[in-house]
Formats: structure tokens, C-alpha cells, sequence
């Protein structure tokens, strides 16, 4: 398995230096921060940038930067997350110039083909906070449903803070191939 992934309109790819300040920049950005306990900061995006990058280094998969027209987007992929590394995520973040053209259902069903078609795995999920609902549009697009009784407090979120009650979707290898979402891995886009 090769990190690089292109769909129609995106490459997805190993991260550069030159992802680092755009990085930061969303991740500062409280309208794209506005699901998460508080914007990063660069010493923070700049940790989450190497540890995406050593991710797709020792797995050939993982969180890829997202590059539309040659310009740096954002990231989406495949993650364990640290509270529970048995699932696997499938997950994204935009800048907000990027939002509203599609590109995060054709970057998260590109990622949905290399964890099911690629990695053999036979379940990815999809959380984020209860009103997140753009995110959430994404995860029905691409297939995952959830069922209310998976919903989960966010573990490392303060009890009482508004975020930390999650929902979580799923997406099984067999629907997966059942509804023929498989054929969208190569960038279908929806708009």
C-alpha cells in the first residue's frame, strides 16, 4: 500500500512542511473548531500533523492530507482512537473554504475503500458531537448509520460541557459491498 490516494478531485497524501501553517490556521479557526472543546494550538496542530504523518509512514494508511487544485484542505482518514483503540474512525476536517463542495463524502468514502477493501477491516465508525450535524450528514452519506443506544460520553470532555455527549455511526464490510458503496472509492463527488 502506497500513503497517496486520488479520487476525482482530491489527492490524499503524505503531509509536508508546507501543510504546517495552513494546518494551524483551520485548526484556529473557531467555525471549524466549533465541535471540539477549543481550537489548537500551532504547537498542538503541529503534533497532530507528525502524528499523522508517522501514522501513514508505519501503516500505509491512516490521516491523509487532502490537497484540492494543489492547495492544502484539510485531512481525512482512517484513526485508532487513544480511548479505544479496538475501533477504528473514519474522520475529517476542512477548512472552511473547502466546506459545501462534497469533498469530505468523497475523501471519507475514498478512506471507507482502503480500510475495507485494502486493510480488511470489517467495521469503521464515524463520532462526533450531538450537534454537529454537517459531520453527521457526511457519515449518512457515505453509508453509516447509527443507533442511539451506541451514543457515548466523549471520555476525555469534562462531564457538564456541552460537547461531550457523542453520537456514533457504523459501517460494516458487508454493507459496504452490499450497497456497492465501493464503487464511490474512486471520487464520486456529491455536492
Amino acid at each position: 500500500m502506497t500513503p497517496e490516494r486520488r479520487t476525482t478531485r482530491l489527492v490524499m497524501r503524505q503531509w509536508t512542511d508546507a501543510d504546517l501553517e495552513p494546518f494551524a490556521a483551520l485548526n484556529a479557526d473557531p467555525e471549524v473548531m466549533e465541535h471540539f472543546p477549543a481550537p489548537l494550538t500551532r504547537e498542538a496542530s503541529d503534533a497532530l500533523a507528525a502524528r499523522a504523518r508517522a501514522g501513514l509512514e508505519a501503516n500505509g494508511w491512516g490521516l491523509w492530507a487532502v490537497e484540492v487544485d494543489g492547495r492544502f484542505a484539510g485531512f481525512t482518514g482512517l484513526a485508532r482512537p487513544a480511548w479505544d483503540p479496538s475501533l477504528v474512525e473514519v474522520g475529517w476536517r476542512l477548512a472552511r473554504w473547502a466546506w459545501g463542495h462534497g469533498y469530505a463524502t468523497e475523501a471519507a468514502r475514498a478512506a471507507l475503500a482502503v480500510g475495507f477493501e485494502e486493510v480488511g477491516l470489517t467495521e469503521i465508525v464515524s463520532f462526533t458531537a450531538v450537534g454537529n450535524e454537517r459531520s453527521r450528514a457526511v457519515m449518512r452519506r457515505i453509508g453509516m448509520t447509527r443507533d442511539p443506544a451506541d451514543d457515548f460520553d466523549y471520555p476525555t470532555i469534562p462531564q457538564g460541557h456541552p460537547l461531550r455527549r457523542s453520537v456514533l455511526y457504523r459501517i460494516r464490510s458487508s454493507s459496504w459491498t452490499r450497497s456497492g458503496s465501493g464503487s464511490t472509492a474512486s471520487g464520486t463527488a456529491e455536492t
